[in-house]
């Protein structure tokens, strides 16, 4: 069925006419369109029809309210009146039925007086305005009720010629799109937040997890199409376009023109994906050569550390963000990076491998009650991710310069493979807060482990008493103090005290199986490490 309101919306006739009164019957159905010379005719109209004049009628001409009479009776549909564009009249009292198209001061013509438009109103009868020729309307008007699918075959045409090969940026492609349908346009992220381009009611497509495709409005309707990359199961992007007053009615041919333009934005995601890569990739090869070094970089490394705006100097804090395996890490860089500086953590995230490696860099030393603020801010920015993508976090500990860039890097990788199993932890670990025990139990399979063990043992060297040979001797007996005062040739209360001072020295309770294989392996690594005796 065509109506009135549909005919309005076509791009020939949307243009040039104004709805002046009878906005109420709009809705009716378009069966014909007659053009009429002499608004004086017997006969002006049959059931069903649209009545063009073709001629001006002069201001105040009494005909034209009989031709209204007649073309009710007569069951046409409405009346169209040349309006010349020169000899336009200002009213600032329009119809209060006519729908948004004549408002105050805008173009009425001399001939509609408020007689007529009240009498249209009333009689429930469009009564329409135009500029230009009425017989193009007429043509228009006539192709349109012949062929219901003309407009969208036309509107698909128009968008490929619009948007042709080309990549175009977000602002070119909602630019053309507004101009290719005579209606506010926009680009949103997949959040509902505007990109590109502005609407006029800019809230009613935004929610918390997606953007609806159609949404009515008090006087038209918002449509949206999704812009998606290969292999992304959730849209990127929406084109958006708002349809209101008339134009509503074409709202079963819109989509079609913003596929077309989806395409375009696809084109233009596919660009800036391949930028990203490519710079995602140079960051993780320039990642990975700092992470292999022995010595201090070289002055090409330097140079490409100078490059990517990393610092080198200072003191250091790693952190390791874990993913899903196979999860699309370019994409998400940037949104962890804003999800780190909303909570005031300014730090260098790289894509690597199933995640993300990264470090923020302070100028000197962070005390220890800076280092827990960046650890609860770590903590706090981590949720969000956790809830999304289901990420666990590793945070290391600082340390000045390249070589300590290296290891705190180490240390966060560690303990993020540790919070992968640590659901009480909230999937999140703080090197600093895990305890050393915990963690090398973690290390044994890296090349961190033997400075661990060295660091967790420091207490108990330059103690009287070998308190590491009597540690590892006590462990060596299954914590048997009979046995290992045997082995050591003391006696066995020396143990017993030799072994409280060392849980008091380390902070430890033996008797936790975790922490005694720990200090076991600890003791293994660092006794195997230690040049063999010369024998006297």
């Amino acid at each position: 069925m065509t109506t009135l309101r549909r005919l309005l919306a076509l791009p020939e006739l949307s243009g040039g006419v104004r709805v002046l009164a009878g906005a109420a019957g709009l809705d009716e159905e378009v069966r014909a369109v007659r053009p009429l010379a002499d608004p004086g005719a017997d006969r002006p109209a049959a059931a069903g029809e649209l009545v063009i004049l073709t001629t001006p009628v002069e201001p105040g001409d009494w005909r034209l309210d009989a031709l209204l009479r007649r073309v009710v009776d007569a069951g046409g549909k409405g009346v169209l009146v040349p309006m010349p564009a020169d000899g336009a009249q200002r009213t600032p009292v329009p119809s209060p039925a006519a729908e948004g198209a004549t408002r105050a001061g805008e173009p009425v013509p001399s001939l509609a007086t408020h007689g007529t438009v009240r009498l249209a109103d009333r009689l429930g009868l469009p009564l329409l305005g135009a500029v230009g020729d009425p017989l193009d309307l007429l043509v228009a008007a006539r192709l349109a009720l012949a062929e219901p699918e003309l407009d969208r075959a036309r509107l698909v045409l128009a968008a490929h010629r619009a948007f042709d090969e080309r990549t175009l940026a977000p602002e070119d492609v909602v630019r053309r799109l507004r101009d290719l349908l005579g209606v506010p346009a926009a680009l949103l992220d997949d959040r509902g937040q505007p990109l590109a381009g502005e609407l006029d009611a800019p809230d009613a497509l935004r929610t918390d997890e997606v953007v609806a495709q159609r949404v009515p409005l008090a006087d038209g309707v918002l449509l949206a199409h999704p812009a998606l990359l290969p292999h992304t199961p959730r849209a990127t992007f929406w084109l958006v376009a708002e349809l209101r007053g008339t134009a509503a009615a074409r709202a079963d041919v819109v989509p079609v023109a913003l596929s077309v333009a989806a395409t375009a934005v696809q084109r233009w995601l596919l660009a800036q994906r391949l930028e990203l890569e490519r710079d995602a990739r140079s960051r993780s090869v320039l990642l990975g050569d700092l992470l292999r070094l022995d010595a201090e970089p070289s002055a090409q490394v330097r140079r490409r550390v100078a490059d990517a705006g990393w610092q080198l100097g200072g003191w250091h804090v790693g952190l390791r963000i874990g993913a899903p395996p196979a999860f699309d890490t370019v994409a998400w860089t940037a949104r962890i990076t804003r999800l780190l500086r909303a909570e005031g953590v300014d730090a260098v995230v790289v894509e690597h491998g199933d995640g993300w490696t990264g470090w923020t860099t302070f100028s000197q030393e962070p005390t220890s009650a800076r280092v827990r603020d960046l650890a609860a801010a770590l903590r706090a920015a981590h949720r969000p991710l956790h809830r999304s993508i289901g990420a666990h976090m590793g945070v290391g500990r600082p340390h000045p310069q390249v070589g300590g860039l290296i290891d705190t890097v180490a240390e966060a990788i560690d303990a993020a493979r540790l919070a992968a199993t640590r659901p009480e932890a909230g999937f999140f670990l703080h090197v600093d807060q895990l305890g050393m025990a915990q963690l090398l139990l973690e290390w044994t399979r890296t090349d961190t482990f033997e400075p661990a063990a060295r660091a967790l043992l420091a207490p108990l060297r330059d103690q009287p008493g070998d308190l590491i040979r009597t540690l590892s001797a006590y462990l060596d007996a299954e914590s048997s103090i009979a046995e290992t005062a045997a082995v050591l040739g003391v006696h066995r209360n020396t143990v017993a005290a030799r072994i409280h001072r060392i849980e008091r020295l380390l902070d430890v309770d033996l008797r936790h199986r975790d922490e005694r294989l720990a200090l076991h392996l600890a003791c293994r690594a660092v006794t195997l490490s230690q040049p063999p005796a010369r024998s006297p």
